[in-house]
């Protein structure tokens, strides 16, 4: 069963949150001195967690992200990998991570069933992750990616947000460093969403300027045509080298968008730009059935209308989506709680 939203989208992925927490401030997520935490005793058990997955994956969401804040700070998640890698009609499993404790983590979260990794890299330079994730943990993000690359893992990509002015000197560095390593690099336009209070248009660095900036370094960039659902747009240089754009900003992909997110305390989220979920825990937490819960994703997504990055990008005077205060009224509004 696969259910379809009011514009013909497939519910065919789910970003699961596991916690909301995250041992890095980056700029675009979570740049403030003081954060509004989700209460410890409305974050989703692991049993829970699984249950609503399941549900999802029946309905057609089989290819689940684990995701944070930052998923590795939760204690023993190689326990729910394991309890989502048993079900059958998950078919994808993969985790998203800043890769600072992926190296000590990796080898359990393998034997449990992960197959798929993605790491955020935006900076090959220590003393910039420094200043803008107020993070000194640049090696261990390294270690990270080595310890992916060695292990059986089917695949392992690279994320880097690019901000005029904090990294886009480096466009060019990280295609280099990721293709020495045979990884797939996927630039992230900089997005006016959550945390990323600071947001200016001039920031964002778009996808024509990276092409052009890597077709004149490295040579003509083939478009490779498999994107299908995919957020990221595909590219190869003649000497095989693959990378990927995620032009959320300047080219928005809402029309074939088939994902979802659910937040470490089970909200759930039809949109990133959304400004409301729907509550799950409650019905979790009451007694419902699987089939209740299946009722409830279903009326929500069968009447689904979201397209929240086009409709940014239509609005003149684009600014941040949320100011400091918008973020202290409702924690689900920042990134770090939405998952990314």
């Amino acid at each position: 069963m696969t259910l379809i939203d009011r514009f013909h989208r497939p519910l065919g992925s789910l970003r699961l949150s596991v916690t909301d927490r995250c041992n890095m401030r980056c700029g675009y997520c979570m740049p403030n001195e003081n954060y509004a935490w989700l209460p410890r005793a409305s974050i989703l058990t692991f049993e829970e967690l699984d249950r609503l997955a399941g549900i999802f994956a029946v309905l057609g969401a089989g290819k689940v992200r684990l995701t944070g804040g930052e998923p590795l700070l939760r204690h023993d998640l190689a326990r729910l990998v394991r309890l989502l890698a048993a079900r059958s009609a998950i078919d994808d499993l993969a985790l998203t991570t800043n890769g600072i404790l992926l190296g000590e983590q990796l080898g359990p979260l393998v034997d449990a069933g992960l197959r798929r990794v993605t790491i955020s890299l935006d900076t090959l330079v220590p003393e910039r992750l420094k200043a803008f994730a107020r993070s000194d943990r640049h090696g261990a993000v390294l270690d990270g990616i080595d310890a992916a690359l060695r292990s059986p893992l089917r695949s392992v990509k690279l994320n880097s947000v690019v901000i005029r002015g904090y990294n886009d000197d480096e466009v060019l560095d990280l295609l280099a460093f990721a293709s020495e390593r045979r990884l797939e690099l996927r630039y992230i336009e900089y997005m006016d969403v959550g945390g990323a209070t600071g947001w200016q248009a001039n920031a964002v660095v778009p996808r024509a300027e990276i092409l052009e900036r890597v077709a004149a370094r490295f040579g003509p960039v083939e478009a490779l045509d498999d994107r299908g659902v995919a957020p990221a747009e595909r590219f190869r240089l003649k000497d095989g080298t693959t990378f990927g754009i995620i032009a959320s900003t300047t080219a928005p992909f809402c029309g074939s968008c088939d994902r979802s997110r659910v937040t470490a305390d089970g909200t759930w989220f039809l949109c990133l730009y959304a400004d409301h979920g729907i509550d799950l825990r409650a019905a979790l937490r009451a007694g419902a059935t699987d089939e209740a819960v299946a009722e409830l994703v279903t009326r929500h997504w069968t009447n689904r209308i979201d397209r929240g990055a086009e409709d940014r990008a239509a609005m003149t005077g684009r600014g941040a989506l949320y100011p400091i205060e918008g973020l202290r009224a409702d924690p689900r509004r920042e990134m770090h709680t939405r998952g990314g």
